[in-house]
Formats: C-alpha cells, sequence, structure tokens
C-alpha cells in the first residue's frame, strides 16, 4: 500500500480550505424586513401583494418611526405593490387591471389615507430634502382611500397584509403591524362581467 505524500495532503488541505470560503461567500445574513407575498383570487379577479416584512423590535412604529401626517411605502425595501388581474372598483373608483405601489398616510387621530399610485413609483421618486412632496404623490394617486384604523388587542410583531375573499365578489384588503389595522374593500365587479359576457354573445 502507498503512502500518501505530504504534498497531496497539502494540496487536499488547500481544496477543501478554499472550496469552504467559497460557500462562506455565498451564504448571506437573513434580511432585517424578509420579503413576503400574498394573493387570493375574488370572483374572477387575482389580487396580488408584494412586501417586505419589517419587525417592531421594540420600537414605536406609528408616530415616531412612521411619523404621522407623512406618506409612508407600507413595508420595506422595496415599494410595496398591489396588483390587480381585472378590473376592480375601490370606494366608487374604476381602476384597470395592473400594478400599482401602495402608501399609507398614518394620523394621530381620525382616518388614515392609503394610496394607490398610478405610476408604480418608489416614495423616494416624491422626496425633496428628505421629505415627502405629498401634493406630487396625490396626482399620480389612482384612487385615495380614508380608512379608519382598527387598534389591536396585541402587538403583531411583523408587518401582515391578508387578503379576504368575503362573499367571493368584494375581497378585503388587511393590513397589519404593532397594534393598528387597516382595511379596504375591492369590488371585483363580478355582476358587471357576466352582464358583459352575456351582452357579448
Amino acid at each position: 500500500m502507498k503512502k500518501t505524500t505530504p504534498y497531496l495532503w497539502a494540496v487536499a488541505l488547500i481544496l477543501f480550505l478554499s472550496a469552504t470560503d467559497q460557500v462562506h461567500a455565498q451564504m448571506q445574513v437573513p434580511a432585517a424586513s424578509p420579503a413576503a407575498h400574498v394573493s387570493q383570487v375574488v370572483g374572477f379577479t387575482k389580487i396580488s401583494i408584494d412586501y417586505s416584512s419589517p419587525a417592531v423590535k421594540g420600537r414605536k412604529v406609528f408616530g415616531e418611526l412612521e411619523k404621522f401626517g407623512t406618506p409612508w411605502r407600507a413595508g420595506a425595501n422595496s415599494p410595496t405593490t398591489i396588483e390587480f388581474s381585472t378590473a376592480v372598483n375601490i370606494q366608487g373608483t374604476d381602476l384597470a387591471p395592473g400594478k400599482y405601489t401602495l402608501f399609507v398616510t398614518p394620523q394621530a387621530s381620525g382616518d388614515w389615507t392609503v394610496h394607490l399610485n398610478s405610476k408604480g413609483n418608489a416614495i423616494y421618486a416624491y422626496m425633496t430634502d428628505g421629505k415627502v412632496d405629498a401634493e406630487a404623490l396625490a396626482k399620480d394617486d389612482a384612487v385615495t382611500i380614508k380608512v379608519t384604523p382598527e387598534a389591536l388587542a396585541s402587538t403583531k410583531e411583523r408587518l401582515a397584509y391578508s387578503i379576504s375573499p368575503e362573499n367571493n365578489k368584494v375581497g378585503k384588503v388587511s393590513l397589519a403591524w404593532d397594534k393598528v389595522k387597516l382595511s379596504f374593500l375591492v369590488d371585483t365587479q363580478v355582476d358587471q362581467k357576466i352582464e358583459n359576457f352575456k351582452t357579448a354573445f
């Protein structure tokens, strides 16, 4: 039986250490605000939301981390987007199918504002000297919704969106984080679409 020379042992060790370094180099630290996705079919419409989910981490979120009266990207990292596969109606406003960015303006009291941005812009597109230009943002709103915030009984550590199909004609979109929940309704216009299909034939 041949003995392995010290040279071969050295080469094997170098190759092993090199492979180990490459594995460590490819390993990334988990994101502080991980990417998340939720989707639900309501009637004939698929509603999808893509967002990043920040944590409370002992902070006071609304009023401090997210200032009252200042539009917020309703998530972290990349823009939060909501997409409708067909035309929908939100509080009397018809929306074409497509993807919209979602912003929220929290308030110290009264209703909060949910903005669906028609241009798909990030919140940074509306910043000047570190402040959001609310007027410029409003010009690109496809729809602006007034929503009454609900107080949660316990803290929701990570921001999360949910979509409930309700009666399978109207979907409820909800956002929950810290001790606040916001919800708004999306009319997927099932009856109108059925009627349009009938008249087409």
